[in-house]
């Protein structure tokens, strides 16, 4: 009788296995960092100025007038009233300042990166802001923009129709499409922030959206946050309540109405819906919601006055 002889199955080596595992590591930890903090960058804490100057603000600052409704010191001035427009209350922030340095911008923990976040009043207190309002949620998104305080972050953009806002060190305010001029080109021509949100509401004095207009996948009426120029150095800041009993919120074209009827010649939509926070000498001002939960919602980056 034959004997029969059963090859034996070759078993994979240990080593074939082993670099399987560590490029499945890899491959999950690649992907996390994507989603989460891929491109972080920690970001100098920014000053007005140094020596003599940096002393004489410390002193302005100290020697300030603030009450609930106001702040005033040498070189800052913000009123804040309100309004209800629309069955909305709308919170109205004045601002002139002696120098474009005192408008500024922060990132969430200091940071730029992905869908690293704080609380708009978390960033304030860290800045000692004396206003502040959410930015334009960069985070969110892979294009679009960056430029703050002098500094380039991002430079590509999406949309060849997409318009940015753009701060320029003499004070004045410009809205742009980013599909053209490079944000190389605006910062040589001495741009200081660039923000990616939109869309204009007012430009060269004139409104920029039609009343059945909105942002993409956004409600008519909701919270809004946006920044206009009356004239250089003199800017408004609006947040309005929305998604309340007390405020049903606002449409773009009513938000561009209320930029209009302040004067502005040049105003941009921010970030809106949960993100609309106005923070102002110590305390968050508006009723800031999602529309499920009341409080604030934790956003990528603000805009403030402060030193």
């Amino acid at each position: 009788m034959r004997n029969t002889i059963r090859a034996k199955r070759k078993k994979p080596p240990f080593w074939w296995a082993f670099i399987y595992s560590v490029m499945l590591v890899s491959f999950t930890a690649f992907v996390l960092l994507k989603t989460f903090v891929i491109q972080s960058v920690q970001v100098a804490e920014v000053q007005a100025g140094s020596g003599a100057s940096v002393t004489a603000e410390k002193t302005a600052a100290v020697n300030a007038s603030v009450s609930d409704q106001s702040y005033k010191d040498s070189n800052i001035s913000v009123k804040l009233s309100q309004e209800r427009v629309k069955d909305t209350t709308v919170y109205i922030a004045d601002i002139q300042v002696s120098s474009a340095d005192y408008l500024k911008t922060a990132f969430a923990n200091n940071s730029y990166g992905r869908n690293i976040k704080e609380t708009t009043s978390e960033m304030a207190e860290r800045n000692n802001a004396i206003l502040a309002v959410n930015g334009d949620y960069y985070g969110f998104r892979d294009d679009g923009y960056v430029l703050r305080n002098g500094t380039l972050y991002r430079s590509n953009y999406g949309d060849p129709d997409e318009e940015a806002f753009v701060l320029y060190q003499d004070g004045t305010c410009d809205i742009i499409k980013e599909s053209q001029q490079t944000a190389e080109s605006l910062l040589d021509a001495g741009a200081m922030q660039i923000l990616t949100f939109g869309p204009g509401l007012i430009e060269n004095g004139s409104m920029a959206v039609q009343a059945n207009q909105e942002v993409e996948q956004a409600k008519n009426s909701n919270p809004r946050t946006a920044i206009g120029m009356i004239s250089p150095l003199h800017y408004i800041i609006v947040v309005s309540d929305g998604r309340t009993e007390e405020s049903q919120g606002l449409s773009l074209y009513e938000l561009a109405e209320i930029m209009k009827d302040q004067g502005c010649t040049e105003a941009y939509n921010l970030d809106g819906g949960g993100s609309s926070v106005m923070y102002f000498n110590g305390k968050v001002v508006n009723n800031p919601t999602d529309g499920r939960k009341l409080g604030e919602r934790e956003v990528s980056d603000i805009v403030y006055i402060g030193y």
